[in-house]
């Protein structure tokens, strides 16, 4: 296989899984040191085992860093300060891609930039929406409510009043008061249940 072909076989996905390559009778041996000559040479990134990205200029466009998030972990969404971020409600710059999964947590350096993922349990892995990110590109990220509300979960002390006011949320517009108590009470603790009556206040005021 020539690069060419891979290009073709990826259809200009900027990150692709190493086993869209190994359909058929393909000698998968061979098809590995070709991805790691490529990686090499810098045309390609290897992000985790199996998963790649296509480097500049092979690629039609830089992949984004929520879509890298979503590939190196399937069972995985967009949440936390990253979600928040993107909907502009908190005003800092987050430099680590931040996701909630029920798998192990882990976090990945690459250098296409670091990745965290955080653990939750199973019967709270909801509340996420699949966004178009860029044309034709979607990615699963926290619905707004679930993005505070997954960060407060899993900081400790995070329903504080202090701790929610350094947040310094902004566009809360944004937050669905109704949406937030809702899920609030599907969480099933007090913790999330105070925060999002001082999230209420907070905002009121």
């Amino acid at each position: 296989m020539n690069f060419k072909t891979l290009l073709k076989i990826t259809a200009g996905e900027p990150v692709f899984s190493s086993s869209i390559l190994l359909t058929g009778d393909v000698p998968v041996s061979s098809i590995r040191k070709q991805l790691s000559r490529w990686v090499s040479k810098g045309m390609l990134m290897q992000l985790k085992r199996g998963v790649y990205a296509v480097s500049i200029p092979y690629a039609e466009k830089e992949p984004h860093p929520f879509l890298i998030a979503n590939m190196i972990k399937k069972a995985s969404y967009i949440s936390m300060q990253s979600a928040l971020q993107f909907y502009g409600l908190i005003p800092e710059y987050v430099p680590v891609v931040t996701s909630v999964t029920t798998g192990r947590p882990r976090i990945i350096d690459s250098k296409a930039g670091r990745y965290q993922y955080r653990h939750l349990k199973r019967n709270l892995f909801w509340g996420y929406q699949d966004i178009e990110i860029v044309k034709g590109t979607g990615v699963f990220i926290a619905l707004p409510e679930k993005a505070l509300l997954d960060l407060i979960y899993l900081v400790p002390g995070a329903d504080s009043v202090e701790y929610i006011e350094e947040l310094r949320l902004q566009n809360t517009d944004k937050i669905n008061l109704n949406i937030l108590n809702e899920f609030a009470e599907k969480f099933g603790t007090p913790k999330l249940k105070r925060a999002a009556e001082n999230i209420k206040r907070i905002i009121k005021n």
